[in-house]
């Protein structure tokens, strides 16, 4: 084997630190030719190019999932923004409905205050309780009763007329039968003519009005009022207006009227009744002699 060459598996290179001398020579050298001369620029922009896909791809999931954090963070706050508008509306309403309710109720008080007047007579504010269970009759309990001088056979009104009569009188209520209850009969005259008659009740709402003639001078559209004659209700009250008029060649006319209070949504009333006139004042004793 003497004289023959080393196969070049088996040949040694140069020494560890030979080589590491030479690549930072080369690197330093590299270093200061781009600093003075920029040579490696060109390179530099062409790697960024082509690594920017990558870049791009490498930062899109982490990307997304900040997107996604700040899309569910975002709608959980307009959902908790929502309901608190949501919660801040219904409040609102609420205000709204119960301060339209107080405007409607003081209208209706004023126009129950504007019906006293007008007859001239004692009046008691009272509230509908609730509407008394009875098949057979058109009745509602009131909230006051003979504690508060309430009486048998009073007329009761609204702002638009009379709803019906006290019938009966509890110590703290008081049952009141409508208009529309086929056992009420209310002495009316036609305020346009002056002609008088008997409006009785027709159930569900209506009303008859009965004993004018066939020929009586009565259209659709009169206003019927109390006539006061019987003495029990006070002259002048409104009650109907005339819906129908038919003659039929008949003794009597068979006249329909509907009635001018809202008899199935009654809220406040006026119970009235008729002034006590004054006392006559005592004679002053006679001197003495």
């Amino acid at each position: 084997m003497v004289g023959h060459p080393v196969p070049p598996i088996f040949r040694r290179g140069p020494a560890p630190l030979v080589r590491l001398f030479l690549l930072v020579s080369i690197c330093l050298a590299m270093l200061v030719a781009d600093l003075h001369f920029r040579y490696l620029e060109v390179l530099r922009q062409t790697i960024s190019v082509v690594i920017y896909p990558v870049e791009i791809a490498a930062a899109t999931p982490a990307e997304l999932v900040r997107n996604a954090n700040q899309y569910f963070a975002t709608l959980i706050k307009v959902q908790r923004d929502n309901s608190e508008l949501r919660r801040k509306a219904l409040v609102d309403a609420e205000r709204l409905l119960r301060q339209e309710e107080l405007e409607r109720e003081n209208l209706r008080l004023r126009a129950l205050m504007k019906m006293a007047e007008r007859v001239a007579v004692t009046s008691i504010a009272a509230d509908v309780l609730y509407e008394a269970h009875d098949v057979f009759s058109r009745k509602v309990i009131l909230d006051r009763g003979a504690q508060h001088d309430v009486e048998d056979g009073r007329v009761v009104v609204d702002e638009l007329g009379m709803i019906g009569q006290v019938t009966r009188v509890y110590p703290i209520q008081s049952e009141v039968t409508l208009v529309t209850d086929k056992g009420q009969a209310v002495p009316v005259r036609i305020e346009r003519t002056g002609q008088r008659g008997v409006l009785y009740g027709a159930g569900e709402g209506r009303l008859s009005l009965r004993y004018l003639l066939a020929n009586a001078d009565v259209v659709v559209g009169d206003r019927l009022v109390t006539s006061g004659l019987d003495g029990m209700f006070l002259p002048g009250i409104p009650v109907a207006r005339v819906t129908e008029v038919n003659r039929d060649l008949q003794a009597f006319a068979q006249i329909g009227c509907a009635p001018l209070a809202d008899v199935g949504r009654i809220a406040q009333v006026l119970i009235l009744g008729r002034k006590n006139p004054p006392l006559p004042a005592a004679d002053a004793p006679a001197s003495g002699d």
